[in-house]
């Protein structure tokens, strides 16, 4: 569940900031539809489907594991920031007894959280399984096991939810190609409409819009419009996306709730893809010992 503390205001990120509302707006004034926009596919995208571009854009390479650092800034209604720095690393285990991939968390920032650490183990869609997760606090000298009941609940109090960063398999949803739509300066974007296939969904649909390429493989996702249960307009995620070596990272996140009007910034930054991560990282044990 999202926190309820108050979010302390920040010195020194103005500038990181004004940066992300700049991406914010050059994508959304990208992504808005001029007078001239195709509302249906040109002829080179009419045997395409919704399913075909989710199949070929959706799911891009991470590498075989991860190391970088995250930063997450969450701002409220009035303004006030709150910024959190991690070392994130992470690993595919390729679904190898029953476990998807695991990740950890180590905090750098803020100083009075230093040490502070978290890990998670996701699980094969076929297990049916929730993901299982630790903290460690080191003031403390404690690990203790925290559950996710339900995949709406907030992920580090940011306005994604687990179930938003939990893969979702290809045939989880109905997918439906809406329009390509071309913006000022000539770039392509496919607009699917991803509805829930379950009943209990945390969202009635969701309108990805897709960036066109001739290589399928720099085809990325770079906007997600969720819809609550209702069908009503819950939240917008923007994503910039950085290619390091062969692997697909995010760069920076934008995602805004309008019904909440909470905002939440991620950037991810000094990203090192298959650098042969040892399992001994994603343990109790190793969430104790820390970095150093």
């Amino acid at each position: 569940m999202r926190s309820s503390r108050r979010l302390r205001p920040l010195r020194g990120i103005g500038t990181s900031l004004s940066l992300f509302r700049v991406f914010a707006v050059v994508v959304c004034l990208a992504l808005a539809m001029p007078a001239t926009a195709q509302q249906t596919a040109p002829k080179s995208t009419k045997r395409l489907d919704g399913r075909d571009i989710v199949s070929r854009c959706d799911n891009k390479y991470p590498g075989d594991d991860q190391k970088s650092q995250l930063t997450i800034t969450l701002v409220d209604k009035n303004d006030t920031r709150r910024k959190t720095v991690y070392l994130r690393l992470w690993k595919d285990f390729g679904g190898n007894e029953g476990v998807s991939d695991k990740m950890v968390l180590f905090t750098l920032y803020p100083p009075d959280a230093e040490g502070a650490a978290f890990m998670r183990w996701a699980y094969a869609s076929e297990e049916r399984k929730k993901a299982d997760q630790w903290i460690y606090l080191p003031q403390l000298r404690k690990i203790r096991r925290v559950s996710v009941r339900d995949l709406a609940d907030s992920f580090l109090g940011s306005d994604l939810t687990y179930g938003d960063i939990t893969q979702r398999d290809l045939d989880d949803d109905e997918h439906k190609l809406l329009k390509v739509v071309q913006d000022k300066k000539g770039n392509r974007y496919f607009v699917v409409e991803s509805k829930p296939k379950e009943p209990e969904s945390i969202y009635s649909k969701k309108i990805n819009y897709y960036k066109a390429a001739n290589d399928w493989d720099q085809c990325v996702k770079v906007r997600v419009d969720y819809y609550d249960r209702k069908g009503s307009f819950l939240k917008r995620q923007l994503i910039k996306w950085q290619k390091v070596g062969p692997a697909w990272v995010w760069d920076k996140v934008f995602v805004k709730n309008r019904q909440t009007r909470h905002s939440s910034y991620f950037e991810v930054s000094k990203v090192k893809p298959n650098i042969g991560l040892e399992d001994s990282w994603f343990t109790e044990r190793r969430l104790r010992q820390g970095i150093k």
